[in-house]
């Protein structure tokens, strides 16, 4: 039934609202989900699906950073909006190394590692990188605390951990954020700019999959999507606020207990049933 296959899509936007930005990874979790909400659909829209509801989460960073991303505010004099230009120039050379591996091996990822194994072997892996890394810079103060301070260096950097988050399980927010610390920025700029990557790396996958897709959708499936594109975005919107709530107080130790925590049963579980 339509109705049943919507309440999937509610909770599937749900999962995906909270952990695109949480990194705990959006796609492994959604894989993961997809086990039990199994959506009653095509493949090939299904795994569309699972791409396009980014693209929604992404409009909440526009939403909610739309001021500071945006080069023509009237409120803005000359330097601030050559400041908020060469964030955008930070981050497109931030999203060429995803970008450039993404196109040419999305379909081979797509067929070897969209996976509970890989997502479980990820999770921990990981998992266990946030904790060491938290260890070890406990004691340290970050070298960069505002935009003006990143080099295109530090973007370039950045966008080559970006490469890590094309395997499930990773995480995109998770692998930025630990290779920005890693390198010595601070949590929130590098939350920020982690969000800002997101933008056109999810708005080209998002425009790559849907032309794979095309645009004959059945009424129900574009409800489906629909759906899951709304209650996407308005998670997002909360998700966001928590995560820069969050780390202005505490580092990222606790998500990945939490990761090495689900790693582990989403093995346990699997070897079970199989």
């Amino acid at each position: 039934m339509l109705l049943i296959e919507i309440f999937k899509s509610i909770l599937l936007g749900i999962v995906q609202g909270i952990t695109e930005w949480l990194p705990i990874s959006s796609t492994g979790h959604m894989i993961l989900f997809d086990e039990f909400l199994v959506l009653h659909t095509t493949p090939e829209f299904k795994t569309m699906f699972m791409v396009v509801i980014q693209l929604a989460s992404i409009l909440a960073v526009i939403l909610l950073f739309f001021n500071k991303l945006n080069p023509f505010a009237p409120s803005k004099d000359d330097v601030q909006k050559k400041e908020t230009w060469d964030i955008w120039f930070k981050v497109l050379v931030g999203i060429i190394p995803a970008g450039v591996i993404g196109l040419l091996f999305d379909d081979l990822i797509n067929e070897h590692f969209y996976n509970w194994i890989t997502v479980s072997i990820t999770l921990i892996v990981y998992g266990i990188a946030f904790i060491v890394i938290e260890k070890r810079n406990k004691n340290k103060h970050p070298k960069v605390s505002t935009f003006n301070d990143l080099t295109y260096k530090m973007a370039l950097i950045i966008g080559f951990f970006q490469v890590l988050a094309l395997i499930p399980g990773t995480s995109r927010s998770g692998a930025t954020i630990v290779g920005a610390i890693l390198i010595g920025i601070a949590r929130p700029i590098a939350a920020e700019y982690s969000f800002f990557l997101s933008v056109p790396i999810m708005l080209g996958a998002s425009i790559v999959k849907l032309g794979k897709f095309g645009f004959n959708f059945t009424s129900s499936e574009l409800i489906i999507l629909l759906v899951g594109c709304v209650v996407s975005f308005i998670v997002s919107v909360f998700a966001i606020k928590f995560l820069m709530s969050y780390i202005r107080r505490h580092d990222f130790s606790s998500f990945g207990w939490y990761r090495i925590v689900v790693g582990i049963l989403v093995i346990g579980y699997f070897m079970i049933i199989g």
